[in-house]
């Protein structure tokens, strides 16, 4: 059967969820957004003709009832790209167990229970799908400052690769991005222009990332041309990872 041109983006309010939201309604997919933010993502998805949905992803009950709706609304899930996450900051001898659960609730927690309630759509109508984590090249370079924020994100790469393990089979394809610097909203409070210097050092290109350098490789995945790709964390960092 042909996969659903419909499409759940978690985080999708702003920065680079709200991108890939963008461009995959701009693909012709009816897009969903699942989001906190509750204002960011109304106006977000009105935009781009798409439904919003607020969702705490990192608690059960909410991440749940959410994606029941947005499935329910869409008439089915054919994609699901989880955006939503949370940083951390902080020396690791710091790191009490507050902040641990704090971040690995949502960035971790929360992939795994949109991803279940996405395959299980997709399996029980017998459909192909593709799901897309956006994980973080601190998945694989670990993370000076924030290792709990790393750690969640090597979580999400790990659920990546069983997903596409376990669920092949069923023609649903499972891949995770691990971008760079990319300056959005979150975590502007923590950076200064010294930190946006040192990093753009870090790229052979001389730049830092854009949401439209993910959602582009975003939008590859879930088409055609990329449904030979699955298991995969895809380095999307401007050569500051080359693995």
């Amino acid at each position: 059967m042909t996969a659903l041109r419909t499409a759940i983006v978690t985080g999708g309010a702003r920065g680079i969820g709200a991108e890939i939201a963008r461009g995959l309604a701009a693909d012709g997919y009816r897009v969903a957004i699942l989001d906190l933010l509750d204002e960011p993502g109304r106006s977000t998805a009105a935009a781009i003709g798409g439904v919003f949905v607020q969702a705490d992803v990192g608690d059960v009950a909410s991440a749940r009832a959410a994606m029941a709706e947005a499935i329910a609304d869409l008439g089915g899930v054919g994609v699901l790209v989880n955006s939503a996450g949370i940083l951390g900051k902080g020396p690791l001898i710091d790191i009490d167990a507050d902040d641990w659960d704090r971040v690995l609730r949502i960035n971790a927690r929360g992939t795994l229970l949109t991803m279940q309630s996405a395959a299980a759509d997709m399996i029980e109508r017998g459909t192909p799908g593709r799901i897309v984590n956006i994980a973080s090249m601190a998945a694989k370079r670990g993370g000076a400052g924030e290792a709990h924020y790393a750690a969640s994100k090597a979580a999400v790469v790990a659920l990546t690769r069983a997903g596409a393990t376990e669920w092949g089979p069923h023609g649903i394809t499972v891949n995770a991005l691990c971008p760079g610097y990319v300056l959005t909203e979150m975590g502007a409070a923590t950076r200064s222009a010294h930190d946006v210097e040192a990093w753009t050092a870090l790229s052979p290109l001389g730049r830092l990332g854009t949401p439209d350098d993910v959602a582009a490789i975003t939008r590859f995945l879930v088409s055609d041309g990329g449904s030979y790709f699955t298991g995969q964390a895809l380095d999307v960092s401007g050569g500051m990872v080359m693995q």
